[in-house]
């Protein structure tokens, strides 16, 4: 391994889940965030727990439109 390492501590002796932080961050903070987001993202099973609208009470909601 004559390669230079990615990231180097110079002080301190981190622990491996603080060193996996750090490269998580930085892996975060890598990705392309250039692309828009879907159009509809919400699932059918998350748009169904959403207020209804123009239903005034529980009773209109059973209420065909």
């Amino acid at each position: 391994m004559d390669e230079e390492p990615l990231v180097r501590v110079l002080r301190g002796a981190p622990t491996a889940e603080e060193v996996a932080a750090l490269l998580g961050a930085l892996a975060s903070r890598s990705i392309n965030t250039t692309e828009p987001a879907p159009e509809n993202s919400r699932t059918a099973w998350t748009r169904s727990a959403l207020p209804t609208h123009g239903a005034t009470s529980w009773r209109d909601s059973g209420l065909p439109r």
